[in-house]
């Protein structure tokens, strides 16, 4: 029976989109004013975002202890929230649309290993949160996922599959719970 092999482990055709020099600026920038509790304001975050390459829409309030790998893979619509300690890990492109919750403590997640290659090969994959789209606390949307328009991961989810619009998804793996009826 063969057994992973990490010393095999090449990823050297992943290119992160930027430069050294860029990616070293923006650890520290992510450092000091994302991930830190010190800044609460979102205007200044959302400025240090647009200078590193993120496409930004109007209203974007972003929370304190927020962790985004690359600004320059990562496009965010207008009036969306990004809860405290909202972890974006965008190894691929992270689309999120108008009117979007990213709730305290969500996962992003556009990276994995193939556990099926010795080497643990690093398989990347987007992911696409259309309109009115809500992340609940402490959920995951795995590598590849598109959350389609106003569907609900449930506080504590893990979300592998595409959503159907209008629909909760709940637990481990996200299975659809009922559909989505929005009050006027």
């Amino acid at each position: 029976m063969n057994k992973v092999d990490l010393s095999k482990y090449n990823n050297d055709w992943y290119k992160p989109g930027a430069s050294l020099f860029k990616r070293f600026l923006w650890y520290y920038t992510n450092r000091l004013f994302f991930q830190s509790y010190w800044l609460p304001s979102s205007s200044l975050k959302v400025l240090l975002l647009k200078m590193f390459g993120a496409k930004v829409g109007k209203g974007c309030n972003i929370k304190p202890g927020v962790n985004i790998k690359y600004p320059w893979k990562l496009t965010i619509g207008n009036h969306c929230w990004i809860g405290e300690e909202v972890w974006i890990d965008n190894l691929a492109e992270v689309s999120i649309e108008d009117h979007v919750c990213l709730s305290q403590g969500a996962f992003l997640l556009c990276g994995n290993h193939d556990f099926k290659k010795m080497s643990f090969d690093l398989i990347v994959k987007p992911i696409h949160l259309e309109n009115g789209s809500w992340v609940g606390a402490k959920s995951i949307v795995a590598p590849g996922v598109r959350m389609h328009s106003h569907s609900i991961l449930t506080a504590g989810s893990v979300l592998t599959a595409n959503t159907d619009e209008y629909s909760i998804y709940q637990g481990n793996p996200a299975v659809k719970v009922k559909e989505r009826i929005i009050e006027s």
